[in-house]
């Protein structure tokens, strides 16, 4: 929805977010669990464009001034025009891209494209990513390294992996830029835990649930507030 999506992004910066992550809807997601995917669904049905999504950023920066990244797949940005899409998401005040879909070693045209525009790019690394697909990665990542808590889609889980910390010692030994750690993470405490050794997680699905549960505005805007403030306190419990 244009009309409320921005009062809902200004509330996730108001109520402790320190970074704000749009979505771009595609009708082909490679990495989004169900909750985003009928997220996703409902703003293909409701006409949204690419076009559509930048506005919504250019509106919500003009209220906020916390970081702003768009995450999806490259079809849509192809579609528009890779130079074209770049400038105008730093014309709408975006920092950083996330491309899904992208293979580090076919990025390097798109790397050019954002770094004369002057956007981050961030990859995502997950458990299972090769030493060569691992260095590709570190190489080419300039806003923060994205790590999967765990391998497959987007969505709430119950518990961290074990083998989270050591994934995350091993990103840290190869890089000095931020790292940060999404997929699975829904509480509290999933963030007081991911804090402790990441600098920031991400959380999506339960965000979007929590919006999704509610039957009109002014619930989706408390929702939105509560759920961000209670993970919030998570990172930053005093």
């Amino acid at each position: 929805n244009p009309d409320e999506s921005p009062d809902l992004l200004v509330a996730v910066a108001e109520s402790g977010a320190d970074i704000i992550e749009l979505g771009l809807p595609f009708s082909d997601p490679v990495a989004d669990g169900p909750t985003i995917q009928a997220a996703s669904q409902q703003a293909l049905d409701a006409g949204t464009t690419v076009r559509g999504v930048l506005d919504i950023a250019a509106r919500v920066r003009r209220r906020v001034d916390t970081p702003l990244a768009i995450m999806g797949c490259f079809n849509p940005m192809l579609a528009y025009g890779p130079e074209r899409f770049a400038a105008d998401a730093v014309a709408a005040g975006v920092s950083a891209v996330l491309i899904a879909d992208m293979p580090p070693v076919e990025s390097d045209e798109w790397c050019r494209i954002a770094a004369e525009a002057g956007l981050e790019t961030i990859f995502l690394l997950a458990p299972s990513t090769r030493q060569e697909r691992f260095d590709e990665i570190i190489d080419r990542t300039t806003g923060f390294v994205y790590i999967l808590a765990r391998q497959g889609v987007t969505g709430e889980r119950d518990a961290l992996p074990d083998e989270l910390p050591a994934l995350v010692r091993h990103v840290r030994e190869h890089t000095s830029i931020p790292v940060a750690v999404g997929f699975g993470i829904s509480r509290p405490e999933h963030v007081r835990s991911v804090c402790a050794i990441a600098d920031g997680a991400i959380v999506g699905s339960a965000l979007v649930r929590a919006i999704a549960e509610q039957s009109d505005p002014a619930t989706r805007l408390q929702a939105v507030r509560d759920t961000v403030s209670a993970l919030a306190r998570g990172c930053r419990p005093y």
